[in-house]
């Protein structure tokens, strides 16, 4: 029988944690973050990764989730290979209660992240649509500005995907997150071709997942299939790109991560792709993407920052700054979210929606 793991009963809030974390506990963040593999038994390849006993990845990956470190462990796949139109929009709302607008925007099920930031576009949220919407992403925005107020809404899709990839280094400092890696290749964002076990999987295994050494089993109950059967079929989605990878979501302020910051980049046209593959490949950067401009916003590359302050934040982009030699941007911090969530594939809620707000 394995032993409790012993803990410290102070409460420290150093880098901004909430509750303390031990060495092993922040490696083994980092594993549940890009580490958790298709296997029947995938705590125990965590284990093995960390050098220490499947029994103890279980009950200290259960006290991350009771302590809100972590805030799920799910499959995270991609909106655009799945068929769904998606983009980022930057809405002009009402300065003194931009929460009204947040919260009708937040009813729609394709809007999983939105965020007051310190811009005159103040409200930026993730939008996404099905394959099959009757409103599309342009009726959607149209119902949204008319039932929120919006002075203005603006469209930033996604030109080029450099980077979409959420971990947050847990045992390295700042000089870890501002480090740059190997310059990467931008992604395909086509939609790839499903079939109805596909979608059956998707359905079967999206949202939390239990913190059991068969993880996968009560996905593969609920569908009647082999757990080998479902791991060969996600296996298969991450191959053609449907599936990103199964990993860890932390609650950044809880992991001690307090401080977002989205910086924008006026790149010149003919250098964008080599400078997005450049700014996508530092660690402290989670999304890297090229954007639209417009006569007043000349930006054409976002990349957003974590760190533990601002001014961890600010050291990331300034480092990609020193590194790519460009002058012009800005950095937008993010002072409340109003959503945060996985999406749902597949589902009924989109539908109810427009049908409740599409006239």
């Amino acid at each position: 029988m394995a032993q409790p793991v012993a803990r410290s009963k102070v409460r420290s809030r150093k880098d901004g944690s909430a509750v303390p974390l031990d060495e092993t506990d922040k490696k083994l963040l980092n594993l549940m973050q890009g580490s958790f593999e298709l296997r029947p038994d995938p705590f125990a390849g965590v284990a093995e990764k960390a050098g220490i006993g499947e029994d103890e990845v279980l009950e200290r990956v259960q006290y991350l989730l009771d302590k809100r470190i972590i805030r799920e462990i799910t499959p995270i796949f991609d909106t655009r290979a799945l068929g769904y139109e998606s983009m980022l929009v930057a809405a002009k709302v009402d300065a003194e209660h931009p929460h009204r607008a947040a919260q009708f925007i937040n009813s729609h099920p394709g809007v999983t992240h939105n965020y007051l930031r310190n811009h005159e576009f103040n409200l930026w949220f993730t939008l996404a649509v099905e394959p099959d919407s009757r409103l599309g992403l342009d009726g959607t925005l149209d119902v949204m500005a008319a039932k929120t107020g919006a002075e203005s809404i603006r469209q930033l899709p996604t030109l080029k995907l450099f980077k979409i990839r959420m971990d947050l280094e847990m045992e390295g400092g700042t000089d870890a997150l501002k480090t740059a890696g190997e310059a990467v290749e931008p992604m395909e964002l086509d939609p790839i071709e499903l079939n109805d076990l596909d979608v059956a999987v998707i359905r079967a295994t999206q949202g939390p997942m239990a913190v059991r050494s068969d993880a996968y089993a009560p996905a593969a109950e609920k569908l009647g299939l082999p757990v080998d059967h479902v791991l060969a079929r996600l296996a298969s989605l991450q191959e053609r790109g449907g599936l990103r990878r199964v990993a860890a979501i932390l609650f950044h302020r809880r992991a001690g991560f307090s401080a977002n910051g989205m910086g924008v980049w006026a790149v010149p046209d003919g250098e964008i792709l080599e400078t997005g593959r450049r700014m996508a490949a530092f660690r402290g950067v989670s999304h890297c993407y090229q954007r639209p401009t417009y006569a007043d916003w000349p930006y054409s590359v976002f990349t957003m920052a974590h760190g533990r302050s601002k001014d961890e934040c600010d050291a990331i982009l300034d480092k990609i700054a020193e590194d790519t030699g460009i002058s012009e941007r800005a950095t937008l911090y993010s002072s409340t979210e109003f959503k945060k969530v996985r999406m749902l594939y597949f589902t009924d809620d989109f539908k109810r929606w427009e049908a409740e707000h599409g006239g």
